[in-house]
């Protein structure tokens, strides 16, 4: 897959994945402020530990949801990295 790379992931510093219990929805939490999600994005950054790449969240996500497709996944964890809100583990990965 393209952009898979073998780049595990994982949430900046500052950022923590969290639940608002008012919108009964994940919430992503970040010094600049809250983004909310829907089930599908809590799950991908759950995923974001640092021992997953974009194949392996892939693999995950399509043993729990129907008809995941790797291209939305990487799009997503791309808009997050270039947010600045998940990195990969290994600094010297570029990965974005």
């Amino acid at each position: 897959m393209a952009g898979g790379g073998g780049v595990r992931w994982r949430l900046c510093r500052g950022v923590r994945l969290g639940h608002d219990p008012v919108r009964d929805t994940g919430v992503l939490l970040h010094p600049e402020g809250v983004l909310l999600l829907n089930e599908t994005g809590a799950a991908v950054l759950a995923l974001c530990d640092g021992t997953a790449d974009v194949d392996g969240i892939t693999a995950a996500l399509s043993r729990r949801y129907a008809a995941v497709a790797a291209e939305d996944v990487e799009q997503f964890v791309r808009r997050l990295a270039r947010r600045h809100l998940i990195e990969p583990d290994d600094p010297t990965e570029t990965g974005r």
